[in-house]
């Protein structure tokens, strides 16, 4: 298959599961409805740790989900920016090697400084008070997506990625070494 045909499809899959990831979220009470927004897609900000179809994919379906269940047209614009900022700076982090734990982190910043604005203006009038408040529950909810789930999903597709993905990703620094792991196995069989 051709590789801009596998990196398009790849997006799309990605994008349709941000979509669906997402829908489960609202299903639960997760997105919005109360004080901790936690989208369940948003653990997916983090594969482009293991491929660029990602940033395509994870932009293009917040795109699509904030179109149809945005509270806003700012909120559809300001949050597809700062999911696009957010795995943009995961997929070019990913060269400086650091540990992949930390992948998360560029979705939650931008997403913590971009979006309790927005929702500011469009839902409370532009009532500066709540925004701290607002600040702090994104960033809980982007942490428990990203950081956390989004690990999860890292730790999960780390011995597949090749497969998945079709081609190495850069080496990530662990905090245990395979073989370390092999020798404390050995130890406790013992």
């Amino acid at each position: 298959m051709n590789r801009k045909t596998l990196f398009i499809t790849r997006a799309a899959i990605i994008a349709a599961l941000y979509v669906v990831l997402t829908l489960v979220s609202k299903a639960f009470g997760l997105d919005g409805s109360s004080a901790i927004q936690i989208r369940i897609s948003e653990c997916l900000c983090v594969l482009p740790v293991y491929t660029a179809a990602a940033v395509p994919g994870v932009t293009i379906g917040c795109l699509i989900y904030n179109l149809f269940f945005g509270v806003s047209i700012f909120d559809t614009i300001f949050g597809t920016l700062a999911t696009l900022i957010g795995v943009l700076c995961t997929y070019y982090i990913r060269f400086f090697r650091i540990n992949f734990r930390l992948a998360g982190i560029p979705t939650v910043i931008s997403n913590t400084l971009i979006i309790p604005p927005v929702l500011v203006f469009a839902i409370m009038d532009g009532n500066l008070s709540s925004l701290p408040y607002l600040m702090f529950t994104v960033a809980l909810g982007e942490i428990l997506s990203c950081c956390v789930l989004g690990t999860v999903l890292l730790l999960t597709l780390r011995g597949y990625r090749n497969i998945l993905f079709g081609y190495p990703a850069p080496k990530l620094k662990k905090s245990i070494s395979d073989k370390e792991i092999k020798t404390k196995d050995e130890k406790s069989n013992d």
